[in-house]
């Protein structure tokens, strides 16, 4: 019997829309599919870590690679490999030391920092820097961008991207050591933001220099002598300030180019020697230089004897101790101590006027 073909048209119709519901309903099954597991943007996934074919082979190759968002921004030279907790950290999430969550980056927006740790090499940088992101309320990046001294070049867009997601409260920070030596740097930070706070760790320039130059050892074994690179004479005792183990700790002649730009305010002075000493005191300094509430306390900290420096202690969640890397703590050559005490008097001049300076006086001889 045939059909009317109004009443067959609408079979076929009804027909079609049961398929068109059905795969619809395939799609949005995938679609969420994925989305849980963390292969969308759409909903967040906090325990999902993306990491590319590239990424895993560079890490088999046992090459450290700078991780922002899920994307490799470049391979790190040697001076910028972070430890392993570091490379955990970048891999696409923001990661909180102490509590030990990872935290989506879908959440937030990426801002310029608020805060720098513009320096100083070798003066406690990196501790400052791992106690700070205790703090909940400090987002940082793990490795050192070097922008404003290496990758300027590449745009402020770029440098913005390569900043963690931070919420209502929070202070986006980097850390560059580099960036106080550099002539270029303060006019380069002035015009991204004339309100950025800087932090500076110095140490006794004496000792600084000693542990630059122990760390370039351990990548050079050839290096010439301590006491052959500090002078340009050894007979009459002229210091090479060429060299920039001793370059580095002028720090009143680094100081002066920033001041042309950024009011005294704006810095905070941080002892690296009171950051082993007393780490809490001085970061209870640096949190209420940041305006925040002084999450970071006595309670955190442990002394590591065999490191000689403070740890943090065991984080919830965590089976061990958060201490930086087997490079930090390292023993120092032994310097003769008539080289020493020519260098100390060599910087003694330059440490009073940055006393003088700074308002601060370090207690360096």
């Amino acid at each position: 019997m045939g059909c009317w073909t109004t009443s067959c048209d609408f079979g076929h119709l009804k027909a079609h829309s049961k398929v068109s519901v059905f795969f619809t309903m395939i799609l949005i099954f995938i679609y969420l599919f994925y989305c849980l597991t963390g292969y969308c943007d759409s909903m967040p996934s906090p325990l999902y870590v993306h990491q590319t074919f590239r990424s895993k082979l560079f890490l088999k190759e046992g090459k450290k690679l700078a991780h922002w968002n899920g994307s490799i921004v470049r391979e790190l030279p040697e001076q910028d490999a972070t430890d392993v907790e570091d490379e955990k950290r970048q891999r696409g999430l923001g990661y909180d030391t102490y509590n030990n969550l990872s935290v989506s980056n879908n959440f937030g927006t990426k801002e310029f920092p608020k805060a720098i740790i513009i320096g100083v090499k070798k003066g406690g940088t990196r501790a400052l820097l791992e106690f700070l992101r205790v703090h909940p309320d400090v987002r940082a990046v793990g490795a050192e961008p070097h922008f404003f001294d290496r990758f300027y070049e590449k745009g402020l867009q770029w440098y913005r991207n390569l900043m963690p997601r931070t919420l209502d409260g929070q202070i986006t920070m980097e850390k560059t050591p580099s960036y106080f030596i550099t002539r270029e740097a303060p006019s380069r930070i002035f015009s991204m933001s004339h309100s950025t706070k800087l932090i500076v760790v110095v140490r006794d320039p004496v000792t600084r220099a000693v542990s630059d130059y122990a760390q370039t050892l351990t990548k050079n074994s050839s290096l010439p002598s301590f006491q052959n690179l500090v002078f340009k004479n050894s007979t009459t005792g002229l210091i090479d300030t060429s060299w920039s183990a001793v370059r580095i700790g002028i720090y009143a002649k680094h100081l002066e180019n920033w001041l042309r730009y950024f009011p005294l305010a704006q810095f905070l002075f941080v002892s690296g020697e009171k950051l082993v000493t007393d780490p809490a005191g001085e970061m209870g300094r640096v949190q209420d230089f940041l305006g925040l509430k002084r999450v970071v306390t006595n309670k955190h900290f442990y002394f590591n004897q065999t490191k000689g420096f403070p740890c943090l202690k065991k984080p919830e969640g965590s089976n061990r101790p958060r201490c930086l890397g087997k490079s930090k703590g390292r023993p120092h050559p032994h310097i003769p101590a008539d080289v020493l005490h020519r260098l100390r008097d060599f910087y003694r001049p330059f440490n009073m006027k940055f006393f003088q300076m700074t308002g601060q006086d370090f207690g360096w001889d």
